[in-house]
């Protein structure tokens, strides 16, 4: 199932890509070098990918992101500048398929090493709803609903700007910290092998980084192991690994521009879902407009808080890292579902 993206206005994007190449500050102390320096120059489509470099690479990378922070990743359009930075990179981590523009420039550059996210893990299907309701119930709660969320999920795709890859899978796997390892021991294995001479540190740092994920997916499981409800809603249908990997169902407010209303169909099909499954809140993010889940929380009388897709760190983050917005994450859904 397709779901629609959410946008942001042309010139809000405008105003971002002319920023230029958004560099991490953790490995590299000249703002403006994407390549060329005297360590490995890797370029990373956003956040989650620029993460993992610069935890693998450590001090033999200099690591810049194609994403300025705050910026919504899948809106991405790249500049003339950052095309030409891009080609003095000597790596290009990117998940195919989450930015099109991006994959449009990475495909027609020279970069020696290019490195698909896609390709390390499996990506799966997810539309509207996700996880172990929507498998075990759906087609009964749905029946008399004309299957009202796969029908706002089949609306994606129309535009220019899909939530899913192009053959309809979900890019989301970061959320799912399994999958994240997964990835985390494929980038390490290419680092290895494009900067030999730094391998035995690239293999030192990828088994501390996956380590780490592993533990956080020890978390998330004892965390969310009792609870009292496992259904969330969420306006962006980003968090459908995560919810399968720990039984819960993510239920989205799919095929909606953030500014818009929800639908009268969909509102309605939510607030009996909501009511049924002891639902309390309604998640929204950072990077896009909060009036959706407002809207629909008011109208549903349920609460509203942030899960955040980690897609990008800004002042509004709960947290530094990926590890601390993860563990932020993980409270809210606590908190949301009633764990005991």
């Amino acid at each position: 199932m397709n779901v629609r993206r959410h946008h942001i206005s042309a010139a809000a994007v405008a105003a971002a890509t002319a920023l230029g190449l958004g560099t991490l500050s953790a490995c590299s102390s000249d703002s403006a070098a994407a390549g060329g320096t005297d360590k490995f120059d890797v370029v990373a489509s956003f956040y989650p990918m620029a993460f993992l470099a610069e935890q693998i690479g450590g001090e033999h990378v200099n690591v810049t992101s194609l994403t300025e922070p705050g910026q919504e990743p899948h809106d991405l359009e790249i500049s003339a500048k950052q095309t030409a930075q891009l080609q003095e990179s000597d790596a290009a981590l990117y998940l195919k398929g989450l930015q099109p523009s991006v994959d449009e420039a990475i495909g027609q550059s020279e970069v020696r090493t290019k490195i698909d996210a896609a390709t390390l893990t499996t990506l799966e299907e997810h539309g509207a709803e996700a996880g172990g309701h929507a498998d075990e119930h759906a087609e009964e709660e749905h029946a008399e609903e004309g299957h009202a969320g796969e029908e706002h999920g089949h609306e994606g795709g129309e535009e220019g700007h899909s939530h899913e890859t192009e053959d309809g899978k979900d890019p989301h796997v970061w959320l799912d910290p399994v999958k994240y390892a997964e990835v985390a021991e494929g980038v390490g294995k290419a680092l290895e092998k494009a900067d030999p001479d730094h391998a035995a540190d690239y293999r030192k740092n990828t088994a501390a980084l996956v380590g780490k994920l592993n533990e956080l997916d020890t978390t998330f499981e004892t965390g969310l192991k009792d609870t009292r409800t496992d259904v969330f809603i969420t306006t962006h249908a980003a968090f459908g690994y995560l919810a399968e990997r720990y039984g819960l169902t993510e239920e989205a407010i799919s095929g909606l521009d953030p500014e818009s209303e929800p639908s009268a169909a969909r509102v309605k099909e939510l607030e009996k879902m909501a009511k049924a499954d002891g639902v309390t809140t309604v998640f929204y993010e950072t990077l896009v407009s909060d009036k959706t889940a407002k809207t629909l929380a008011g109208d549903a009388g349920l609460e509203t808080d942030v899960l955040d897709p980690v897609e990008g760190i800004t002042g509004k983050s709960r947290g530094d890292d990926y590890f601390q917005v993860m563990e932020a994450n993980l409270k809210a859904l606590q908190t949301a579902l009633g764990a005991k």
